[in-house]
C-alpha cells in the first residue's frame, strides 16, 4: 500500500508561527518583568502618598489670607470628583480604563509601530495607570526602557489598588498649568470655583489640559483650547456620557476661563508674610512649603477688611486734596478701529468645532477676530494696584467719559466722580477746578479707576496710586492679639511693612507717656504748667532752640488736663524738665518702649523718638487694659495637613501678683483637650496713674484735637493725635477697652504732607472709619475707679480746691494723697449760676 504524505495548509503553518512568536513575546515580557520588577520602586508606596501641598494661612474665622508654595494643590477623594469630569478625562485620556488591566495593548501596538516607523515614540500609548507610574516614580524622558518600566509598574499598581484609587491619584497629581497640580487646583486657577461648581464645558476644558497644559491653555491659547474642549465633548457624547442636546449646548459656550491667582478670601498679605517669616525660625523650608501646614492667626476677617478699606479711602482722600497728576500712559487710537462697543470681551472668545486636533492660531488671525486685542493688552500691562484698575479713555463729553477696561468691557465715568481733579502743582498747591472732562484727560489716555459705593450702587471714580503711605495696627489690649494689620497701600506694590518696620517720630502721640511720668512724679491733672515761649541754648547747635506749638497762641499757666487735649508743646517740655529725663526714661521702660533708640534731651517731650506703629499701639494697650503690659502676637495655632495641632498659642492672663489657675483640678479632669499653656502679663504701671491718664485722654476725643472721633457716638473712646515738624508724620493712636488701634500717615522718604495735614486730618479719619466698623455691636466699657482716687471741685484757673460759690469750679480726679491746697484768692467776678463743668 502506498502512503501519501499530506502537506499542512499554509494558514495552519502561519498560525503555528504566530503562536510561537506570541509565546516568545510573552516569555520576553515575563523575563523583562522578572528582571525589572525588583529594580523598580514598590507600588505599595502609593497607599501612603504625601502630596506636596502649600502652606495656607487662615484668619481666626477660617478664611484664607495667604498661600505659600510652588505647587497649588487641593487633593480630593474620588467620590468628590464630579462624574461628568471623570467621564471627560476618560474620553480624553483612556476610554478603556475600566476594561484593561493597566496596559492597553492597542495603544502599545500603535506606539511600537511609531517607534519602528519614525524611530520615535509619538503618541505614547500610555494608560492612566501607566501615567500614574510615570508621575510618581519615573522621569518624563521618552526612552524605550521607560515604557517597559511603566508597564511593569502599571501591572503592579493594578494588582494593589482599585480603579477608583488609581484615578484619584492621577487626578490629584497631574500638572494642569499656571502652577496648578490636580483638578481641584485647576478649577480654582481657571474659574475661581470648586470643581463641583463647574459646568460640563468647563470640566471638559480642564480635562483637555493633561495632554499639553500650555498648548491647550484656555488663558494663553483660548482658540486652541476651545477646539480641544469641543473634541472632548464630542467624544463624551459618542461614549454616552452626555446627550446630544448637552453636547450642542456645551460646545456653543464661550471661553469663561481667566487667571485666578492664589486669591485670598481676605487681603492680609503683610500679616501672611509675618507668619511665613516666623515659620522659617521653626521649620525647614521644605516642610513649610510642601507639607500642607495650616496656620490660624488672631486676625479677624471683618476687622481686616475694614482696616484695608479705611486706610485706602483715607489715602485717596488725602490724594484728591492734593490734585490730579495726570494719566499714567497714552495709547494712540487708529482711526480704522470699529466702535468700542464692538470690542470682544476676554470672556467672549468665539468657539470653533474642529474634528481633528487644533492648530494654534497666529496673532494676525486673532487680531482679525478682535481688532482691539493689541489695545487691551496694552491696558492690561498697566496692572491693577489694590482695587485700582487701568482704563482707556475712548470718548469724552462735557461732563462724562467713556472708557474701556482691560477685559474689553465699556464703562462710563460721571462728572461727580472726576470733578475733584484739580491739577497738581506741588504738595502745597493745586490748580483751578476743572470745568469739563477735557480739562482732565483726552481720548487715548490711560487712567485708573476705583470702585465706590454711592447709595448702595457701585460707581467708578477717577483715581491714582497714592504717593503717600500709611499703616494701621489694631490689638486686643487684654491679650496683645493682632486683630488687624495693614502695612501699606498695596503689598504687591511694596513689601515694606510700615506697621512693624517703619520707625517714624511719634510727635504728640508720644505725650501721654510723658504725662504719665508727670503723674507718677506727683503732678496731678490740675497741676498748672506755663504755656509760654522758651529758649534753650545748646553748645552743639548753631542757633538757639525755640520750640513752638501748632499755633502762635500761648495759654499761660494751664492745667495738665487742658494742656493734653490742646496738645500744648511748651507744657510738655516744661513737664519733662520738672520730671527730669532719667525719671521719664524709667517710666517709658515701664510701658515697654524701646528707650535704647530714644534721644536723651528735651525734644523727647515732643515725640522726637522714632517708633513703629506696632510699638506705639502695644504701649497704648497699657492705657486701655488698666496698666498691664502685653506683647503683640498673631499665630493662634499650627496644624498639619490632617488637622492635627502641632502648636497652640498660650492663654494670656492679666494679673497683679499671683495669677489664679484658669481651671481647678476637678475641672481639668473633665476637659478632653490638652490644657493650654498660660502666660501671665503683670502690672507695669500704677492703676491710679493709668485711670487718670485714661480720663484725660478721653477729653482729647471729647473736646481736643481728636474731637471728630466723638462722631462715632461712644463715650469710652480715648486717644491722642500726633504730628511732627512740618507735618512730615501724622498719627492717631486711640482705643476703647475692647480695642487699641494706631494709624500713621506719611511718605516713605520723609517730606512734608502739606499745610494743615495734621494727625487729626490725615490719620484720624482712617481710624474713625475703621473703629466704626470694628466696634459695631461692641458694648461701651468703662474701667472701674480704683481705690485711692477721689473727686473734688477745683477752680478751673488756679487748679486749687474751689471755695463755695466759685462760678469757675469744675470737678477733677486726684489721688487721695495729692489733693490740691485750698484756693485763697479772690472769688471770680462772674455772676453765672450755671452748674460747674462736669468733665466725666
Amino acid at each position: 500500500m502506498k502512503i501519501i504524505k499530506l502537506h499542512s495548509p499554509w494558514w495552519r503553518r502561519l498560525g503555528l508561527l504566530t503562536l510561537a512568536a506570541a509565546s516568545v513575546f510573552i516569555m520576553m515580557l515575563m523575563a523583562t518583568y522578572l528582571y525589572l520588577a525588583p529594580l523598580l520602586p514598590r507600588a505599595e508606596q502609593l497607599r501612603s502618598v504625601d502630596y506636596q501641598i502649600p502652606l495656607r494661612i487662615y484668619s481666626s474665622d477660617n478664611l484664607l489670607i495667604g498661600e505659600f508654595g510652588e505647587k497649588r494643590r487641593t487633593p480630593l477623594k474620588f467620590d468628590q470628583f464630579p462624574p461628568a469630569f471623570v467621564s471627560a478625562v476618560l474620553a480624553a485620556e483612556d476610554e478603556r480604563f475600566f476594561r484593561h488591566g493597566g496596559v492597553d495593548l492597542k495603544g502599545l501596538g500603535r506606539a511600537a509601530f511609531e517607534l519602528l516607523w519614525y524611530q520615535d515614540i509619538r503618541s505614547g500609548g500610555s494608560t492612566i495607570t501607566m501615567q500614574v507610574a510615570r508621575n510618581f516614580f519615573l522621569d518624563r524622558e521618552q526612552k524605550f526602557i521607560r515604557k517597559f518600566n511603566e508597564i511593569v509598574l502599571a501591572i503592579e499598581i493594578e494588582n494593589i489598588l482599585t480603579k477608583e484609587e488609581i484615578l484619584e491619584l492621577y487626578l490629584n497629581k497631574i500638572y494642569l498649568g499656571h502652577r496648578s497640580y490636580g483638578a481641584e487646583a485647576a478649577a480654582q486657577v481657571y474659574y475661581g470655583k470648586s470643581l463641583s461648581e463647574l459646568e460640563v464645558e468647563q470640566l471638559a476644558m480642564i480635562a483637555g489640559l493633561p495632554k499639553a497644559p500650555s498648548a491647550y491653555n484656555p488663558i494663553t491659547n483660548p482658540q486652541r483650547a476651545v477646539q480641544r474642549r469641543n473634541w472632548i465633548l464630542r467624544r463624551m457624547a459618542s461614549l454616552g456620557a452626555i446627550t446630544t442636546e448637552q453636547y450642542e449646548h456645551a460646545k456653543a459656550q464661550p471661553v469663561t476661563a481667566s487667571y485666578h491667582g492664589p486669591a485670598p478670601d481676605v487681603e492680609a498679605a503683610y500679616l501672611a508674610e509675618m507668619v511665613r517669616q516666623e515659620l522659617l525660625t521653626r521649620y525647614d523650608e521644605e516642610q513649610i512649603y510642601t507639607s500642607g501646614l495650616r496656620v490660624y492667626v488672631t486676625l479677624s476677617s471683618v476687622l481686616q477688611r475694614a482696616g484695608v478699606e479705611a486706610l485706602r479711602n483715607g489715602l485717596h482722600e488725602y490724594d484728591e486734596r492734593h490734585g490730579w497728576r495726570g494719566p499714567i500712559a497714552r495709547i494712540e487710537l487708529p482711526k480704522e478701529l470699529p466702535a468700542v462697543d464692538d470690542a470682544i470681551s476676554e470672556n467672549e472668545v468665539a468657539p470653533k468645532d474642529l474634528a481633528d486636533e487644533p492648530e494654534q492660531l497666529d496673532t494676525e488671525t486673532e487680531e482679525l477676530i478682535d481688532p482691539w486685542l493689541a489695545i487691551k493688552v496694552q491696558i492690561k500691562s498697566k496692572g491693577e494696584v489694590g482695587k485700582l484698575v487701568p482704563a482707556l479713555v475712548t470718548d469724552i463729553q462735557d461732563t462724562s467719559a467713556t472708557l474701556m477696561l482691560a477685559d474689553g468691557s465699556v464703562v462710563e465715568l460721571l462728572w461727580d466722580q472726576m470733578s475733584w481733579a484739580k491739577p497738581y502743582k506741588d504738595v502745597e498747591y493745586v490748580g483751578n477746578d476743572p470745568e469739563k472732562a477735557a480739562d482732565i484727560f483726552a481720548p487715548g489716555d490711560v487712567i485708573r479707576l476705583r470702585p465706590v459705593i454711592i447709595e448702595n450702587e457701585e460707581h467708578w471714580r477717577l483715581a491714582q496710586v497714592p504717593q503717600v503711605e500709611s499703616a494701621l495696627v489694631s490689638l486686643d489690649p487684654k491679650t496683645g492679639a493682632i486683630r488687624s494689620l495693614v502695612g501699606g497701600y498695596s503689598f504687591a506694590q511694596s513689601h515694606f511693612n510700615r506697621a512693624t518696620q517703619g520707625q517714624r517720630q511719634a510727635g504728640s502721640a508720644f505725650k501721654p507717656f510723658i504725662y504719665s511720668s508727670g503723674l507718677l512724679s506727683g503732678l496731678t491733672p490740675a497741676s498748672l504748667i506755663n504755656d509760654a515761649p522758651i529758649v534753650f541754648q545748646d553748645s552743639e547747635l548753631e542757633t538757639a532752640w525755640r520750640p513752638t506749638g501748632a499755633s502762635s497762641k500761648f495759654y499761660g499757666p494751664t492745667r495738665m488736663r487742658e494742656a493734653l487735649y490742646r496738645s500744648l508743646n511748651l507744657v510738655s517740655i516744661r513737664m519733662l524738665q520738672q520730671v527730669t529725663i532719667p525719671e521719664a526714661i524709667k517710666t517709658l521702660k515701664q510701658f515697654g518702649l524701646p528707650t535704647n533708640r530714644f534721644p536723651r534731651d528735651l525734644s523727647l517731650a515732643l515725640g522726637s523718638a522714632a517708633m513703629t506703629p506696632m510699638e506705639l499701639a502695644t504701649a497704648y494697650c497699657i492705657f486701655a487694659n488698666g496698666g498691664y503690659r502685653v506683647e503683640p502676637w498673631f499665630m493662634e495655632r499650627i496644624e498639619d495637613r490632617n488637622g492635627e495641632t502641632l502648636w497652640q498659642a498660650p492663654v494670656v492672663q492679666l494679673c497683679d501678683e499671683e495669677c489664679p489657675s484658669l481651671a481647678t483640678e476637678e475641672e481639668n479632669e473633665t476637659i478632653s483637650e490638652p490644657i493650654r499653656e498660660t502666660v501671665t502679663r503683670k502690672r507695669a504701671v500704677d492703676a491710679r496713674t493709668i485711670w487718670l491718664m485714661d480720663s484725660m485722654m478721653k477729653d482729647v476725643v471729647r473736646r481736643g484735637t481728636a474731637y471728630r472721633a466723638s462722631e462715632l457716638g461712644r463715650r469710652d473712646l480715648a486717644g491722642k493725635t500726633g504730628t511732627t515738624n512740618d507735618q512730615v508724620d501724622a498719627w492717631f493712636s486711640g482705643y476703647s477697652p475692647a480695642l487699641v488701634s494706631t494709624v500713621w500717615v506719611g511718605f516713605d522718604n520723609p517730606s512734608t504732607l502739606g499745610r494743615g495735614e495734621y494727625g487729626g486730618r490725615a490719620a484720624l479719619p482712617i481710624w474713625m472709619q475703621y473703629m466704626g466698623v470694628a466696634l459695631k455691636g461692641v458694648p461701651e466699657e468703662f474701667a472701674p475707679q480704683p481705690p485711692g482716687i477721689v473727686t473734688v471741685r477745683i477752680n478751673s484757673e488756679t487748679g486749687k480746691l474751689a471755695r463755695p460759690g466759685d462760678a469757675d469750679a469744675v470737678f477733677e480726679y486726684f489721688r487721695e494723697e495729692n489733693l490740691p491746697e485750698a484756693d485763697t484768692g479772690p472769688l471770680t467776678n462772674s455772676t453765672s449760676d450755671t452748674a460747674p463743668e462736669q468733665l466725666f
